[in-house]
This record gives structure tokens, C-alpha cells and sequence, in this order.
């Protein structure tokens, strides 16, 4: 297989998959290195392809993502698992987190969280590299964007935050 070939292949993969794939996962199954997948992922994204790079992965980006809405939290560490959890309990998907940060301007990761599973492998992950959130830079403010099924569930989430007292209220 060249790697035209090869690149259409992974692209379908990903359009396919309903969860993240690792680069890893990519390579293994066309039997070279990481590093190639990695290279083919970037022509693919160049080429205007949707391919989201997440903690756990790629993935395609969906067509029909809902609609999409932004909240501001405070919180710290400790209270991260609890925020995502209730924004994915309410049906809606972390697409990222954002902080402003004084020197570099908007810092963004993407996260692309969508269950209960989703938000425990970035903990796990996060407590196994000994990592702290980027939110930890600016006192525990930022942002996050929302992909919800409609507004209900964004409200919805609202007021989750809202009672766990980690929604900002402008």
C-alpha cells in the first residue's frame, strides 16, 4: 500500500469510528511507525480534512454537531471531574477548554469529552502524567465550548454548574 493508499484508509477509519483512534492503534494496523501516521494525519488536516487530535485520539469531526455554546467556570483542581461529568450527564460534549493567559493570549486543548468514560480516562490520564489543568494558570478561570444535542440541554447545564458553584455568571 502507498501512502495515498494509505492516508484514504485512515481517513475512512476515522469517518467510521465512533471513538477516538490513537496514532498508535493507525500504525499498527497499517505496520509503520507513529511518527508516519502522525505525518499522514497532518497532510490529511492541510488537505481540509476534520480531523481532531484529542487525549485519547483522532477522530472525524461530526457533520451534525448540535448546536454549539460557550461557559465560563472557576474552579479548582479538584472540582474538574465533577464540571465535566455534569456537562456530559446533560447530553452535550466538551469540545475544549480555554484560558487567557497574559503573555501568550488564547491558550486552547482540545478534549472532545462526550460520557462518563470519556471524563474518567482524561482524569486518569491527567493524575498518571501527574499533570495539572491549563485553567491552573489563571486562577482556575476559563472556557468552555459546548457541543449540545439543542439549547435545553445547554440551560440545562447551566444550571448543573450554577449549583455546583462553578459557573461564572456575567
Amino acid at each position: 500500500m502507498n501512502a495515498s493508499e494509505r492516508r484514504s484508509h485512515i481517513l475512512s477509519t476515522l469517518k467510521n469510528s465512533e471513538h477516538a483512534v490513537s496514532a498508535s492503534t493507525l500504525a499498527k494496523a497499517y505496520a509503520v511507525s507513529r511518527q508516519i501516521i502522525v505525518g499522514d494525519v497532518a497532510l490529511l488536516r492541510a488537505a481540509g480534512e476534520k480531523i481532531i487530535a484529542t487525549p485519547r485520539g483522532y477522530i472525524y469531526e461530526p457533520e451534525n454537531g448540535g448546536q454549539l455554546c460557550h461557559i465560563s467556570c472557576k474552579h479548582d483542581a479538584s472540582q474538574m471531574q465533577a464540571e465535566l461529568n455534569a456537562i456530559v450527564d446533560e447530553g452535550c460534549t466538551v469540545v475544549d477548554v480555554i484560558v487567557e493567559h497574559p503573555l501568550y493570549g488564547e491558550i486552547t486543548g482540545v478534549l472532545n469529552l462526550a460520557s462518563r468514560h470519556d471524563v474518567d480516562m482524561f482524569i486518569k490520564k491527567s493524575a498518571e502524567e501527574a499533570s495539572v489543568p491549563i485553567s491552573t494558570l489563571t486562577d482556575g478561570i476559563h472556557l468552555h465550548t459546548l457541543r449540545c444535542p439543542d439549547a435545553d440541554a445547554c440551560a440545562r447545564v447551566h444550571r448543573a454548574l450554577t449549583a455546583l458553584g462553578i459557573l461564572m455568571e456575567g
